[in-house]
Formats: structure tokens, sequence, C-alpha cells
């Protein structure tokens, strides 16, 4: 019976997609009344995740919850953009990216039955309390209202455009590095996560606008590239380049680009990983990181389901360092659990299409 109605959504639900193009899709998910059944048959199925949610799926608590719901999860890990352009889907029940660009280009090639989007997390920069005292001086931090640290990109990309090295800060003693005074990013052909930092980037050198056409493209690219092109070698995965952050300190990365899920996942564990001067920056303006759960088989429409409409299993999404679709749940699970995240972000924008995405990291590329 599950599968005769799979069948049937899916075909009223890819013209739907076709009607009312993918990004809306991924805005709103695309789903019939919700059908998460404790009592459903039990399934294995297989998915293709992004690399920051490998410990959220290998939670024993996860696994628990999810054997609940007769499900049985087995995911591979990638990059985001790496599932998008280079992965075959054919053999897999669903595809969990972690942006809407890229959902919506797995939409338009695979034409799935569903989307759900469960949680997201705000692109971050991990750093130190030393590099946040520096960088006020010539403001580009900023203590917010709220108690939160602001990254001011604009601010920033002036300091990157002159190739301004730590050494030459006034008054930095806490960090004279002989080295460009750059965000560090991963390898921004494999990592979602620096895609996103390009898009912010891109918005701001473009007059606070998203890059819509080539020209505009062509007028951004002396910014951008400068952020990418100046920091050398980059880890291609967001969880190993954070491990060498957590490991090796304030050397290796003053500010590192990363996921507020990441930091806040080690934060909520309080295992002393974090150590007392770390702390999280939040660029101006902001992306939110939207996790699209793509349902390409009706197994994938019983895991999106679970995942969005379950309280459990939003209430360990928000204790792996995601938002909730319920932001309660996430406020609740980081209340007192160290410096409270921000409960709204302001200055979010969206980022650019795929296709436009897609073509200034193709000229980024070259330029390796």
């Amino acid at each position: 019976m599950n599968r005769m109605i799979g069948v049937a959504l899916s075909s009223l639900l890819v013209a739907s997609l076709i009607a009312v193009g993918a990004s809306q899709a991924v805005s709103r998910g695309i789903a019939a009344e919700p059908s998460t059944n404790l009592a459903a048959d039990p399934i294995t199925i297989s998915g293709i995740v992004g690399t920051e949610k490998g410990p959220f799926f290998a939670d024993p608590q996860v696994k628990q919850r999810l054997a609940a719901f007769g499900l049985t999860v087995n995911v591979d890990t990638a990059g985001s953009r790496q599932m998008a352009a280079t992965k075959n889907l054919k053999d897999y029940d669903f595809a969990f990216p972690s942006s809407a660009p890229v959902a919506d280009k797995i939409i338009r090639a695979d034409k799935p039955i569903s989307t759900n989007a469960p949680f997201y997390s705000p692109i971050a920069i991990a750093t130190f309390q030393p590099i946040v005292e520096v960088l006020r001086s010539m403001n580009v931090t900023r203590p917010n209202i709220a108690g939160y640290q602001s990254f001011d990109v604009a601010a920033y990309l002036k300091l990157a455009s002159k190739g301004t090295r730590w050494d030459q800060l006034p008054g930095n003693a806490s960090y004279p590095a002989k080295k460009a005074v750059l965000v560090s990013t991963n390898d921004v052909r494999s990592s979602n996560a620096a895609a996103m930092y390009l898009a912010i980037g891109s918005y701001v050198a473009n007059g606070n606008k998203p890059v819509s056409n080539q020209a505009e493209i062509n007028k951004v690219m002396p910014a951008i590239g400068q952020l990418f092109l100046g920091q050398g070698y980059s880890e291609s995965w967001s969880e190993s380049s954070f491990e060498d952050y957590l490991a090796l300190g304030i050397g290796k990365s003053p500010m590192l680009l990363t996921y507020e899920s990441q930091f806040l996942e080690y934060q909520l564990r309080k295992d002393g990983s974090l150590k007392p001067d770390m702390v999280l920056m939040y660029p101006v303006p902001e992306v939110q990181s939207k996790h699209v759960v793509v349902n390409l088989t009706p197994g994938g429409v019983r895991l999106g389901d679970a995942l969005q409409n379950d309280p459990e299993l939003q209430r360990l999404a928000a204790k792996h360092g995601f938002r909730t679709v319920n932001p309660s749940v996430f406020a609740e699970m980081t209340a007192g659990s160290g410096r409270t995240p921000p409960a709204q972000l302001s200055q979010v924008i969206d980022p650019p299409r795929y296709e436009i995405l897609e073509s200034m990291i193709n000229r980024l590329a070259k330029l390796y």
C-alpha cells in the first residue's frame, strides 16, 4: 500500500515541481501529509549525505530512534557539490546535501518524490579571542547587541584586497604572524561551506546584491580570487579542517570557515575539545545553509518525514548543533551550554543560482 501511495505521489509531485520550480520546492519542502509512522514495516535504505552530517547518522541514539520507525539507514558521505556534480544517485534512496542550490540541481536532474528541510545551519567563522580583539581595532569584528561576535565582510574585503598580513595590523602583539589576514576554507571546488563563503563575498563585492550574470561575475572575480588563492593548501572536507582547528589551534588556522553546527556540537559535548579562548563569529551578511533531504524512493520519503516531524529526531539534530524546524527545540538544547548562539541572525542573504555559483567556482578552479 505504501509503495502504491509513493508511486502516485511521485507523479503528482514531480508535476508540481515542474510547475512551481525547484527553488520554491526546496524553500517549502515538497510533501503530502506527513507519513511518519512508528508501525511501518522495517526496511533498510541507503543515502548520500554531506560530510558534516556523518556524526549525526553515526549517533547510536539516532540509529535507535530511526529503528523505531522501521528504518535502518546506511550512508555514504561526500561534499555536497560533489554530490550534485559527479555522483550517480540511482542506487540511493535519498540525497542529503547542505544547501538549497545543490538540492535544486539534484531535483532538476533526478526528479524526486518529495523533499524535506528538517534543519539548517548558518555559515560561521571559528576563531580565537585574541584574533577577535586584533580585528576589532580594524572594525572587522564587533560584539552584537545579543552578545555574539559579528564579522564585517565589507571591512574584511578591504584588508584582503591589500594583501594585509597579521604582523602589519597596528598594535597586534597577540598574533604577529607573517601571513595574510585570510579566513581559511575548505577547497571551494568540493566544499559547500566554501561555496557559501563565495556567495557571501561575491554579494558584498557586487554592491550588496547577488551575482546574477556574466558581467557581474567578471566584476567580482578579482576580489573573490584573493580570498581563496591566497590561502595555500585547503582540505577537501569540513570535518578534517575542523579537527585541525581543535587540535592545532591558532597557529594553523586563526580563522576557519565552518558551519555553526560543527562548533556547537563540540560545545554541547562539554568534553574539553573547545578551549576557553575558542570563539564563533557570524559574518555580516550571512547565509543559512539549508540541509535538504531529497527523497528519491518511498523509503527516502519515510526518512525525510521522520527527520522533519519527529520531536525526538529534531532534539537529536539540535544535540548535533543543527537549528531545527521548531526554534524552541534548538533554544532549549543550547541553553546553558556555553556562549548562547543568537536566536536570529540579521542580514541573511540568499546565495546565487546554482549555475552562477558554479560559473564562479569554475573560474576559480582554473586559477588553482
